[in-house]
């Protein structure tokens, strides 16, 4: 059988992640990070947990210009506070939580379909 590797027409594949770390292209992260198709932004300033985030850590990520953000928040989904989710929501940017592997797995998906998705993944 002739095996063939995939290479994504976009710059930064998130090739899967945990609550401890994730696999950017050929690098582990340990740190909180946000992940455009076309930019990476490393040591994301957030809190480990999703319960402390406030809207102006969603700055830099609202920067790249998304019309949505994937929050991975972990080990496990965690709901960040209604004003970081309103953060998003006021602006028009759709906001989707979940824990960091299904985060990385719908990264790909969208951004493989060309859409402006912005993912940020909490870790600790």
């Amino acid at each position: 059988m002739q095996l063939s590797h995939e290479r994504p027409d976009y710059a930064w594949v998130l090739r899967g992640a945990d609550g401890q770390q994730a696999r950017v292209n050929d690098r582990i992260l340990n740190r909180s990070f946000a992940l455009a198709p076309d930019r990476l932004v490393e040591d994301w300033p957030a809190p480990a947990a999703s319960t402390a985030l406030e809207p102006a850590h969603l700055e830099p990520l609202l920067a790249l210009e998304p019309e949505l953000v994937v929050l991975g928040t972990g080990g496990r989904q965690v709901f960040p506070p209604a004003a970081v989710m309103a953060a998003c929501l006021t602006r028009g940017i759709g906001i989707e939580v979940m824990d960091n592997a299904a985060a990385a797995r719908t990264y790909n998906v969208l951004a493989g379909e060309g859409r402006r998705v912005v993912v940020a993944l909490l870790l600790g």
